[in-house]
């Protein structure tokens, strides 16, 4: 199992900026913003991109379930241009609440 949030997320940034020009951060949300892993819960990330297109999807997905089994981790992924993350007013909301940003590095954001 990964020692820390922040481990999953650098590896994440790390794989997403190899595979995608357009990977702006992601935005962390849920349990574990102590930043520790938690047995059985699901690391709840926002991902954000510049463009959004379907196909874009079909890259994720592999990503992540590489990042999961590597790293024994769960992973709930919502990925979003800007504009689709602030038209899902529940989740932005809820997001925007309570959250910290990782910029495109994988670095916390002030």
């Amino acid at each position: 199992m990964a020692k820390s949030v922040d481990e999953v997320i650098l590896k994440l940034s790390k794989s997403f900026n190899m595979v995608f020009d357009d990977y702006e951060g992601v935005y962390l949300f849920g349990i574990h913003l102590d930043g520790k892993m938690h047995k059985d819960e699901d690391i709840e990330l926002v991902a954000i991109f510049k463009t959004g297109d379907q196909s874009k999807r079909g890259q994720i997905w592999p990503i992540i379930g590489k990042i999961e089994t590597d790293m024994d981790v769960c992973i709930d992924l919502y990925p979003y241009t800007e504009e689709q993350f602030k038209a899902d007013t529940d989740l932005y909301e809820e997001v925007m609440e309570n959250h910290i940003f990782y910029n495109k590095s994988g670095l916390k954001q002030k």
